[in-house]
Formats: structure tokens, C-alpha cells, sequence
């Protein structure tokens, strides 16, 4: 058997497990509160690129692609005129506001469609249809821009953490267009 308790050191061990589990909790809702912050104000925006989609002369007017960004993102690109700028086409996300099912260019219809729930979207991807209208919902629009006939995106580059993907090489040219040298005037810049 042990003699008696010392209360001086029985109170300097309760003052320090005390402390140890205030500053635990300070620092667990601390951490909490910086992720919120990260999340509500981040800090930088995404880098992106400008990267090439097609040849505007063989991009029909109704044709449509679906054009995958390095971050994963899947936009499709639909021709809706005659006209030689990026005006010429739109760039939206596939991917409906409403429920995260695959929109897809309809251009016979000159719409955007989502199967789900019968959601329409105008050609310039505003809900004009189904729950994303009487939501208030578009698609989300990517910029375009044409270089001597070749058609451009400017999507997000980073990638998914986590993700197979590849990295995205600056100096590659589709097959074909390597020795394009209008290509060569557009990657200048």
C-alpha cells in the first residue's frame, strides 16, 4: 500500500489534463474552422489553360463533341452557326445543375437535353424546361476563342487528387497538325 496522496501534485496533474484537453478542443474546431474558411474563400483561383478542340472548318454547324478537361471536367462543344469566331460555338458542362446527370446537344432540337428529367436547356445553356427552369438553373459555360481556324478552350488544368490521368503537354498537337504552322502561331502566345 502507498502512503497518502499528495494533493499538490494530485491538483498540478488535474491543472495539466485541464489545459491538454482545452487546447484539443481549441485545436480540433480550430482546424475545423480554417477547413470552412478554405472552403467559403479560397485563396487562389484554379490555373487554367487554353488547349485545342477541333479545326473550325471541320466542325459542322449541329455538330456537337464532348471534350474532356485534364481535371476531369467533361464539356461538350456544339457548333450553332456559320460564323468563323468563337461566337460560332458554345461550350458547356454536361453535367445537369439540377440532379448531375449528362446533358447532350440535341441539333436537330437546337437544345441541350437532359434524359433524367426531361430538362431542356436553351443553346446557351440557360433551363428553359423541367426542374432546372423552375429552378432557375443553367449549365456552366467555358470560354471559346478561334485562332486561324482552330477552335480553343480554356478549361481548368489541375488535376483530381487521386486521378490516373495524364499530364497535359503543352507542345502536343493532334495528329495531322504537327507541322500546321498556324498551330505554331496560336501556342506562341
Amino acid at each position: 500500500m502507498s502512503g497518502p496522496e499528495n494533493p499538490e501534485r494530485r491538483a498540478l496533474l488535474t491543472k495539466i489534463a485541464g489545459v491538454a484537453m482545452g487546447a484539443g478542443v481549441v485545436a480540433a474546431y480550430g482546424g475545423l474552422g480554417g477547413i470552412a474558411l478554405r472552403y467559403l474563400y479560397p485563396a487562389e483561383g484554379r490555373e487554367k489553360a487554353w488547349l485545342f478542340v477541333s479545326q473550325l472548318a471541320e466542325f459542322a454547324v449541329g455538330d456537337s463533341l464532348v471534350y474532356m478537361a485534364p481535371d476531369g471536367s467533361r464539356v461538350t462543344v456544339a457548333r450553332q452557326s456559320e460564323s468563323a469566331g468563337a461566337d460560332a460555338s458554345v461550350a458547356l458542362s454536361t453535367t445537369c445543375p439540377h440532379l448531375g446527370c449528362n446533358v447532350h446537344w440535341e441539333g436537330q432540337n437546337n437544345r441541350f437535353f437532359c434524359p433524367c428529367h426531361n430538362g431542356v436547356f436553351s443553346p446557351d445553356g440557360v433551363g428553359t424546361e423541367g426542374p432546372p427552369a423552375d429552378a432557375g438553373q443553367s449549365l456552366a459555360a467555358y470560354p471559346l476563342r478561334v485562332d486561324s481556324g482552330l477552335l480553343f478552350i480554356e478549361v481548368p488544368v489541375e488535376r483530381l487528387v487521386g486521378s490516373n490521368m495524364i499530364e497535359v503537354d503543352p507542345d502536343y498537337a493532334p495528329p495531322g497538325l504537327g507541322d500546321d504552322p498556324r498551330l505554331a502561331e496560336c501556342t506562341e502566345a
